[in-house]
């Protein structure tokens, strides 16, 4: 049988067609042929710059097994359009046709100038408003603004990993060379006619409500059926052949491949090359222009100061762009970043195609500067909040949101801010000068403890204060200097640091502080239950908080803080029970 040989045929010129014969060649895939019916392809510069096999006008016809012109095993393909027969190892069917049943999710007036996948006749200088957040959007963007009309692409919902590759560019270059205006982040929800044109209203604080010329909707396209192309039974069952997108409920053995992600296959069908399709991160990374949409919508707050201790341990301050930060000592407050956003690490968050454009927040002890530029304790947080963070590694049963991504940003940098500072974790319950406080916590949980014991000496207190914190490495103490200063001038204040893994530090735990009264040794003070408040805040296993089984209190298997206590007289403070252990739940 003759016929010019390809090693792929794609069916389609459009932006998922265009994107696989790129990724294609990219791969290593030697030859590939774009079959397309009309007289030009969806983005036809990419063409010449790709250097692109295009075969114009051309409508598939058949296609059917054949045995390889060599004679092996191997299973082949032939394809037949209206001009030509190509013999392939694989072919994928890219073209889609109309859904004639498909209706705009949203309120439409019935007007000649809201149109459904049509381009408005007038289209050179007017302007357009294209709403829709699929490939087939771009595609309609883009011959609307090569055509001369001033475009706009209401993209709201736009999920960047279903462009394809080619898309995708093109958005971007749309955009860049202000052929196009892209509203990533807004979808109208009704097109009324107002004086004879269309009115795109937005139930949205960030778009005006907007009048066009036209509106083009771009509807949910059909993937073809393999009759559409004369597919034999043969052909479809030999492995050899895919269609772009979602699978047809009515053929659900049509091998499909969801958007234009069809990496996979081509490795099935050339075993040969070592194809890395590209990760849905990569994508979005790229994406610069949603994920500053969506760094605008989200983020109400800036990064001040961002001072590393050592690449895993880093206090920060934040400034909010509004609203009231004021709070008592102890208390936290909310800090998030988007999904979208890079990590550190090579870790995979679960389930992230599904919340790509969401934030991941976590709640974070507020700390405290300590001293102020002229070397006084600090009187407050002023303009900002101060947080003592540290990076949290992914394992196999956990993999972190937040401080992977916190990582990567600087001063200057935008973030979320909780709108509410909250906690009872505070010195409320210290009410007499006299009495001794007691501070223990284990890594970044001495963070609010900074802010309590400045708040104690600036208000006089006269009786003890001991802060001890257990951390792994001399490194691990961002605050050890300020401590030391303090310490040197305020004579009722000590301050304890615990380095568990330095080879030169006898190795001890909060716990055996207590057992072995080594406050009482070292600094003279007791720990006496009617005179002095414990403030724990760190490992849960450190702190060892009971629970309530069968009316019977019983203590975690390992010995924490608070059953040594407990053990001496002390009580741990309830909401209905005021007690004089106080603790922060941290991790």
């Amino acid at each position: 049988m003759s016929g010019t040989e390809y090693d792929l045929v794609i069916i389609g010129g459009n932006a998922a067609g265009l994107s696989l014969a790129i990724s294609s060649l990219r791969s290593g895939v030697q030859s590939v042929r774009v079959v397309e019916p009309t007289s030009a392809v969806v983005f036809p510069e990419l063409v010449g710059e790709q250097q692109l096999d295009i075969g114009y006008g051309e409508s598939p016809t058949s296609v059917d097994v054949a045995p390889p012109s060599d004679g092996s095993a191997e299973t082949g393909l032939v394809v037949r359009t209206s001009k030509h027969e190509y013999r392939t190892r694989a072919c994928v069917i890219a073209l889609r046709t109309d859904a004639p049943d498909w209706q705009p999710p949203l309120e439409v007036a019935s007007s000649d100038r809201i149109l459904i996948d049509t381009l408005p006749e007038t289209a050179p200088d007017e302007d357009v408003l294209v709403i829709g957040f699929t490939d087939h959007a771009v595609e309609l963007t883009s011959l609307l603004a090569t055509a001369g009309a001033g475009v706009v692409l209401a993209a709201g919902g736009m999920d960047p990993t279903r462009l394809s590759p080619a898309g995708e560019n093109w958005l971007r270059r749309l955009e860049r060379e202000r052929r196009a205006t892209v509203l990533y982040r807004s979808l109208p929800d009704e097109v009324a006619v107002v004086d004879g044109y269309p009115m795109a209203f937005f139930n949205d604080r960030r778009t005006p409500d907007l009048q066009f010329d036209h509106v083009v909707f771009a509807s949910g396209r059909r993937t073809l059926s393999p009759a559409d192309v004369g597919m034999t039974e043969a052909a479809l069952r030999s492995g050899r052949v895919w269609f772009v997108g979602e699978t047809d409920e009515e053929n659900p053995d049509v091998p499909t491949a969801p958007g234009w992600r069809i990496g996979f296959d081509v490795a099935t069908a050339f075993p040969e090359l070592e194809v890395a399709p590209r990760s849905a991160a990569e994508v979005r990374r790229r994406f610069t222009s949603v994920i500053e949409d969506l760094r605008a919508e989200n983020y109400n707050a800036t990064i001040t100061s961002f001072e590393p201790t050592h690449s895993d341990l880093w206090v920060l301050r934040v400034k909010p762009d509004r609203g009231d930060i004021s709070h008592l000592p102890g208390q936290y407050a909310s800090l998030g970043l988007g999904y979208w956003e890079a990590r550190i690490d090579d870790a995979e968050d679960a389930n992230l195609d599904e919340k790509w454009d969401k934030l991941v927040r976590r709640s974070y002890s507020i700390s405290h500067c300590i001293f102020d530029g002229h070397g006084y304790l600090a009187a407050g947080p002023g303009e900002e909040l101060e947080f003592y963070i540290v990076l949290v590694p992914p394992t196999p049963d956990n993999v972190p949101g937040l401080t992977p991504r916190l990582a990567l940003k600087r001063p200057g940098d935008r973030i979320y801010l909780g709108p509410k500072v909250a906690g009872r974790y505070t010195l409320g319950p210290v009410v007499d000068p006299d009495s001794t406080v007691v501070f223990l916590s284990t890594g970044t949980g001495e963070a609010p403890h900074n802010a309590m014991v400045v708040e104690l000496l600036r208000k006089g207190h006269r009786g003890p204060i001991v802060s001890a914190v257990s951390v792994r490495q001399w490194q691990d103490l961002g605050y050890l200097d300020k401590h030391r200063t303090i310490e040197k001038h305020w004579g009722n204040y000590h301050y304890y640091p615990m380095p568990t893994r330095e080879p030169d530090v006898p190795k001890r735990y909060i716990q055996d502080l207590i057992r072995n009264d080594v406050f009482a040794t070292d600094f003279g003070v007791e720990l006496d239950p009617t005179r002095t408040h414990v403030f724990l805040c760190g490992n849960p296993a450190m702190i060892g908080l009971p629970e309530e089984v069968d009316g019977e209190t019983r203590f975690p298997e390992v010995t924490g803080v608070v059953e040594l206590l407990v053990e001496r007289g002390f009580t741990v403070d309830h909401r209905n029970q005021r007690g004089n252990i106080h603790f922060e739940e941290y991790w």
